[in-house]
């Protein structure tokens, strides 16, 4: 248990004495450290059912001392209790006449936890604009750090635009200063672009602003983390799409090591780099945890997967931007007389998802039509030649190619992408890529039974054998589109009558003549 909000916050950090020091002990001190926080209680629980004895207590606390060295806590101060019975909980009990430290409420009462926080530069990051009528435009949020007065200066995080505080607006009345901790609504001398998500803060102590970060993760999800796969990041009032992009290394609660991974399971705790879809403006954990903590959400469940704190902002982001090119993809498609689009056939292997595209392509190229297909074995091959079969890296397969498709349609061509791809969250990140109409989902439905009957390439034969391992159908899901453009069912239809369906679809969506 965390209490507090600053340096100077502790934590109680309990203990079963029947049990002694546990991993999710381990875990909860590795968290307790990353959050930040200094001060520590170790409260050694149910010492009555251990006989009051000084010998397990003083066994527990050599243990943990040892393990928590590495961690930084600046005060550990180790206390036995019952807290059925009450025994050094409010005061020290004569059960333990052994112990002369403080009782748990008195350390308690020694922590400050209010003023630090309002000592650090001005952050209120808005949750609302409040426009009751033509006359009125103020921003209302909580205060999250430092303080702010009528006349101070203030600036736009996100978009550096600055103006001065007109008045400090409650449903008590005007204020005179507020400080951290305090809900309120500013208004501006100026008019300024301020939207929910955005962050007011001090103009001469300005937060960081990035779209690329620097984090440890902690996972709480029974579905493992898939770098590549999109999540939603909320941080503070801000909500945007995020992956992590790297996972550098997990740690090990155990004994602190570092260990390599690709993925994180439920409570393991991580190092990640996240690219954001849009630039946020943050400060590290360690200086302002609600400027600087964050949760990951799952885009179908709207289930909370992972809880973040931001180490600092990868820089290297900042130094590469977008290049303005004079031939751009509306005139490379204009030469070529077809309007570009990404052709996505998804379904199980053997469906006909391969034989179908060619066709496809085949009658586009005759007609003089500018295409390329990425073909699911093809580019394991080369571009995706180090990538295996895991959930992780199907979601990085999937994530390289939907980037290469990009590519191609703004080349102005029709690409046509033939891959499993059985996970709905990176189709979706795929057709997102692109632009309001350039991707057509093409769901080549065929039933697994049927798919295991053809099984051209001898696939399903060894899974089943358990010589191939995460086989789509067997052992790994399938998750089937739920809204694709087009569906076709190949066991009463020969691909080449599908293949025309889809050149229909192309002519009456205008992509080709």
């Amino acid at each position: 248990m965390a209490t507090g909000a600053s340096n100077s916050e502790l934590a109680v950090i309990l203990i079963d004495a029947r049990k002694g020091v546990l991993i999710q002990t381990r875990r909860h001190a590795t968290i307790v450290s990353l959050l930040g926080i200094r001060h520590v209680v170790l409260a050694v629980n149910k010492i009555d059912l251990m006989g009051f004895s000084k010998e397990v207590f003083d066994a527990i606390v050599a243990e943990f001392t040892k393990f928590a060295a590495p961690l930084g806590f600046q005060t550990l101060v180790p206390i036995p209790i019952s807290a059925r019975f009450g025994d050094n909980v409010i005061s020290l009990s004569a059960n333990t006449p052994w112990y002369t430290g403080p009782s748990l409420l008195a350390q308690l009462e020694t922590v400050d936890v209010e003023t630090a926080l309002a000592e650090k530069p001005f952050r209120m990051p808005v949750q609302w604009v409040n426009r009751p009528n033509l006359d009125f435009r103020g921003f209302s949020g909580t205060i999250v750090g430092g303080r702010v007065k009528p006349g101070d200066t203030i600036a736009v995080a996100g978009s550096g635009r600055t103006s001065k505080v007109k008045r400090i607006v409650t449903q008590d009345g005007d204020l005179a200063e507020a400080v951290a901790g305090d809900a309120v609504t500013l208004t501006l001398a100026d008019e300024v672009d301020i939207s929910r998500g955005d962050v007011l803060c001090a103009a001469n102590a300005r937060p960081e602003v990035s779209d690329q970060l620097a984090a440890h993760l902690l996972w709480m999800a029974e579905e493992e983390l898939l770098p590549g796969r999109q999540y939603i990041l909320k941080l503070a009032t801000s909500t945007v799409p995020a992956q992590v992009t790297a996972l550098k290394h997990k740690l090990d609660v155990n004994n602190l090591d570092q260990l390599a991974a690709k993925t994180l399971h439920l409570n393991e705790i991580g190092t990640v780099n996240l690219s954001l879809a849009q630039p946020l403006a943050f400060d590290a954990y360690r200086d302002n945890r609600d400027m600087g903590g964050f949760i990951l959400i799952d885009r179908f469940t709207n289930a909370t997967v992972g809880a973040g704190m931001i180490d600092f902002g990868l820089r290297r982001a900042t130094n590469v931007h977008w290049q303005v090119l004079d031939v751009n993809k509306q005139a490379r498609a204009s030469l070529k007389h077809q309007k570009p689009a990404v052709l996505w056939f998804t379904g199980l292997s053997g469906s006909g998802k391969s034989t179908i595209a060619n066709l496809v392509e085949s009658a586009l190229h005759a007609r003089g039509r500018h295409t390329y297909i990425l073909d699911g074995d093809n580019v394991r091959h080369g571009l995706n030649r180090d990538l295996g079969f895991t959930d992780a890296d199907r979601v990085e397969n999937i994530r390289r190619v939907g980037e290469a498709a990009k590519l191609f349609v703004d080349a102005g061509l029709i690409v046509l992408v033939s891959f499993i791809s059985p996970f709905r969250s990176e189709r979706r990140m795929a057709r997102e890529l692109v632009g309001e109409g350039e991707f057509i989902e093409v769901f080549v439905d065929t039933p697994l039974e049927v798919c295991i009957q053809r099984d051209p390439k001898g696939l399903y034969g060894k899974a089943k054998a358990g010589e191939i391992k995460h086989f789509t159908g067997i052992d790994s899901p399938y998750e089937p589109p739920e809204k694709a453009e087009i569906v076709l069912k190949t066991v009463d239809s020969d691909p080449a009558h599908e293949a025309e369906r889809i050149l229909d679809y192309l002519k009456s969506g205008g992509y080709v003549a």
